[in-house]
């Protein structure tokens, strides 16, 4: 049974295709999703959605967000997101290590603000990374 997927973000929608099967990082951890669920509104974290609209699966690099499942639809609202076939992955690794050293420069600091910036940087740089193929 086929799922109708929308992924929307504030300035596009990244994908609107049918799938066989979707993998939601939830707040919770990861979520799959498959015909006939049952209804369900989650928060998504910032992570790697994967799509199989065929045979093989597709990822999708998520920068938090929201996503409702109701009658074999699944409707998405994200801050972000890129198709993990859009991302090079020399320059997601270069930007995931960049994010990954600045982080540990602030770890031990006393600025709080500057910590949570670092860590939603790493998180972000590292969901792109894994979503172009990177190992982490």
């Amino acid at each position: 049974m086929a799922l109708n997927v929308k992924i929307i973000t504030p300035d596009k929608t990244v994908w609107d295709d049918t799938v066989e099967e979707i993998v939601l990082p939830s707040t919770t951890g990861q979520l799959g999703i498959l015909g006939g669920h049952a209804p369900l509104l989650t928060a998504l974290e910032v992570g790697v959605m994967r799509v199989r609209p065929e045979k093989e699966w597709k990822t999708i690099a998520v920068m938090g967000g929201f996503a409702e499942v109701e009658n074999d639809e699944i409707k998405i609202l994200v801050n972000g997101a890129e198709l993990g076939d859009n991302i090079d992955k020399e320059t997601a690794r270069t930007d995931f290590e960049q994010a990954q050293t600045r982080f540990q420069q602030v770890e031990n600091g006393d600025d709080r603000s500057e910590k949570i910036q670092a860590e939603n940087s790493m998180k972000k740089a590292r969901a792109r990374f894994q979503a172009a193929g990177g190992m982490i």
